[in-house]
C-alpha cells in the first residue's frame, strides 16, 4: 500500500493546488470509510471510499477497502474491479492479491483464481493460507497430483498433522493408489502418535480380515485416548464379525451409555446395523439387542432420532405395542415435528388401529393445516370403521376450505362417491363421480369405480365400457382395472375378449383377490373351460375364507 499515513500539513499532495482543508476532507473520507466498513455499514463505507478515490485515484488502500465493502454487498463484479486496481497500484501486497484471488473464486472463475493463488505461493512461500486454498481448488478441479504436492508443501512448512495426512490418504485412495495411501498412514504413525490414524489403520486391517492386527491398532489408539469412539467402535465390529458376541455387546453398550457421544451418531449406527446385519443375528441375540436399544433410550429418552430408531426396531421385530408407545412418546415430545407425527400415524395404520388413527389424524390436521395427508388417512380410517357419514362430512369440509385446489377436490369427490356407493345411494354416488370427472376426466380410480358400479347394476354398459377401457390404457398391469374391464366385457357377452384380461391380471396380483378369481372362473365357464374354471373357483373360495375380497 503506497498511502498509509496522512499528514495534515501545508504540503500540497494532489494536483498541486489542493488546499489544506480539502486534504483534510479527503483523508477523513478514507478514514471514515474504513471505520464504517469495520462497523458493518458497507454501503456507507463504499460511498465514502468513492469520495476518497475521486480525490486520490492512486490510493490503493481505498480501492482495497472499497472492494471489501462491495463484496459484503454481494456486488462481486464491482469488487473484482476494485481489487484489480489495488493490485495494480501495489503488486507486492499479500492481502490485495489474496482478496483478488478469492473474488475470482466466488465468481466461478476457478482457473483464474487457481493461477492467482499459485502466484501468491511463489511470492509468499511461507503463507500457509494460500496452500490450503490451493488444495481445495485442486481437489475441486480433480487435479489430485497438484493437491498432493501442495499438501507436501504445507507439511514442509509446519510439519505433518492429522489433517494433512488424512487428506493425502483420501486423495491417494481416490487415485486407486491403495498401497501408497496405506504407507502414508503407516509412515505418519511411526513418527507421531495419533488415535485417528491408528484407528484408520485398524479399519484397513479389518477390511483385509486381519482381525488380530486390526485389534492391535485399535488398542494402540485406545492407549492414547481410552474414550476415542472410532477405535472403540472398530474394535467392537471386529468382535461382531468374528462372532465374539459377549465382547461386542460389552463395548457397544458402553458406547451407547457414553453421554459424550451425540445421540444422532448412536441412532445412525444402530440404524445401519439393523439394515445390513443378518436377521438371524437379531433373532439369535434378541435379549442383548433389546438391551442395547434400551440403554440408548435410557440415556436419550427425548431425542427424536433415538426414539425413531428404537420405534422402527421394535415394530420390525413384531413388538408393535412397544413401538406404538415409543412413537407416541416421540410425537408428544415433539408436537411441532411433522415427521414424528407421521411415524405415529404410520404405526397406527399398520396395526389397523382405525379408531385411534382417525382421532390422531383429526388432531394432526389441525396442527399441520398445510398437510393434506392427514385428512386422506382420516378418510381411510373412518371408511374402515364404516363411518361413511363422517367421511362425507370431512370431504365436504375439505372442498369448502380448498375450492381452488383441484387435487383435493378431486380426491374428496371420489371419496364421497365411494361412501355413497357403500351406503347404497347410487344416484348420489354417480353425482359425486361426475363432479370428480369434471375436474379430471382421466382420473383412473373414479373411472374404474364408476364403471364397476354401473356394471353391477347391469345398465349403461357402453358408458362403463368406455370408462373402464381408459383405465386399462393408463395402467395395463393394474389387476383391479383389468378385472373391471374384463367383467364388463363378460356382461356384454364378449368372454373371448375378457379372458386374456383376466389371464394378465393373474400375473399382477389377481390371484390374491377372491373377487377377481371368481370373475375369472365365471368367464372360463362361459367359454366351456369347466375344469380350469373349477380350479379358480376353489381358489376364490379359499381366498374368501381368508378374508380377501
Amino acid at each position: 500500500m503506497k498511502m498509509r499515513v496522512f499528514i495534515l500539513s501545508l504540503v500540497v499532495l494532489v494536483m498541486g493546488h489542493l488546499s489544506v482543508s480539502a486534504q483534510v476532507r479527503v483523508d477523513n473520507s478514507y478514514i471514515d470509510g474504513v471505520q464504517e466498513y469495520s462497523s458493518g455499514n458497507w454501503q456507507k463505507a463504499a460511498d465514502l471510499l468513492d469520495k476518497a478515490i475521486a480525490a486520490q485515484p492512486d490510493n490503493d488502500a481505498a480501492h482495497y477497502y472499497k472492494g471489501l465493502s462491495l463484496m459484503r454487498l454481494r456486488r462481486n463484479e464491482d469488487a473484482l474491479a476494485s481489487f484489480r486496481k489495488a493490485v495494480s497500484l501495489d503488486t507486492s501486497n499479500y492481502w490485495y492479491r489474496d482478496r483478488l484471488a478469492l473474488v475470482y473464486s466466488v465468481l466461478g472463475e476457478i482457473e483464474v483464481a487457481e493461477k492467482e493463488y499459485e502466484d501468491l505461493v511463489r511470492m509468499f512461500p511461507r503463507k500457509l493460507e494460500s496452500y490450503y486454498t490451493l488444495v481445495n481448488l485442486y481437489i475441486g478441479r480433480n487435479e489430485l497430483d497438484k493437491a498432493v504436492s501442495a499438501i507436501t508443501s504445507i507439511e514442509n512448512l509446519q510439519g505433518k498433522n492429522d489433517g494433512t495426512v488424512m487428506t493425502k490418504y483420501q486423495i491417494l485412495l481416490h487415485q486407486q493408489k491403495q498401497e501408497e495411501a496405506l504407507e502414508t498412514l503407516k509412515d505418519y504413525s511411526r513418527e507421531y502418535a495419533s488415535p485417528q490414524v491408528l484407528s484408520m489403520l485398524g479399519d484397513h486391517e479389518t477390511g483385509m480380515y486381519n482381525d488380530s492386527l486390526a485389534v492391535a491398532y485399535y488398542d494402540q489408539a485406545l492407549e492414547l485416548d481410552s474414550s476415542y469412539a472410532p477405535a472403540r467402535l472398530g474394535k467392537a465390529e471386529v468382535f461382531r464379525m468374528t462372532r465374539r458376541y459377549p465382547e461386542y455387546f460389552s463395548i457397544i453398550q458402553e458406547l451407547l451409555a457414553d453421554d459424550d457421544i451425540v445421540a444422532d451418531a448412536k441412532a445412525d449406527y444402530l440404524t445401519q446395523l439393523m439394515q445390513h446385519v443378518d436377521p438371524k443375528f437379531i433373532s439369535s441375540h434378541r435379549v442383548q439387542v433389546d438391551s442395547t436399544f434400551d440403554i440408548m433410550l435410557e440415556h436419550h429418552p427425548a431425542d427424536t432420532s433415538v426414539l425413531r430408531t428404537a420405534g422402527i426396531y421394535y415394530f420390525s421385530t413384531g413388538r408393535q405395542e412397544k413401538a406404538k408407545q415409543i412413537f407416541r412418546t416421540n410425537k408428544e415430545n415433539n408436537p411441532g415435528n411433522l415427521q414424528a407425527q407421521q411415524y405415529y400415524v404410520q404405526v397406527l395404520s399398520s396395526m389397523n388401529d382405525f379408531k385411534e388413527l382417525a382421532k390422531e389424524c383429526e388432531e394432526a390436521s389441525k396442527r399441520f393445516p398445510g398437510n393434506p395427508d392427514f385428512d386422506r388417512v382420516y378418510i381411510y380410517a373412518e371408511i374402515n370403521q364404516d363411518h361413511y357419514d363422517a367421511v362425507i362430512a370431512k370431504c365436504e369440509s375439505m372442498i369448502a376450505r380448498n375450492p381452488s385446489d383441484s387435487l383435493t377436490c378431486l380426491e374428496a369427490y371420489a371419496s364421497i362417491g365411494d361412501c355413497y356407493n357403500l351406503k347404497k345411494d347410487l344416484p348420489k354416488a354417480y353425482k359425486a363421480y361426475e363432479k370428480a370427472l369434471k375436474i379430471n376426466p382421466d382420473y383412473a380410480p373414479v373411472l374404474n369405480n364408476y364403471a364397476y358400479y354401473l356394471s353391477l347394476e347391469g345398465k349403461s354398459l357402453k358408458k362403463a365400457y368406455k370408462m373402464s377401457r381408459r383405465t386399462v390404457e393408463q395402467e395395463p398391469d393394474n389387476a383391479t382395472f383389468l378385472d373391471t374391464f374384463g367383467w364388463i366385457l363378460h356382461l356384454m357377452g364378449k368372454d373371448v375378449e375378457a379372458k386374456p384380461l383376466f389371464k394378465h391380471a393373474m400375473l399382477y396380483g389377481g390371484k390374491d383377490s377372491a373377487t377377481i378369481l371368481a370373475h375369472y372362473a365365471i368367464v372360463l365357464e362361459a367359454l366351456g373351460e369347466n375344469d380350469l374354471a373349477e380350479v379358480y373357483r376353489k381358489q376364490a373360495k379359499a381366498k374368501a375364507a381368508e378374508g380377501s375380497e
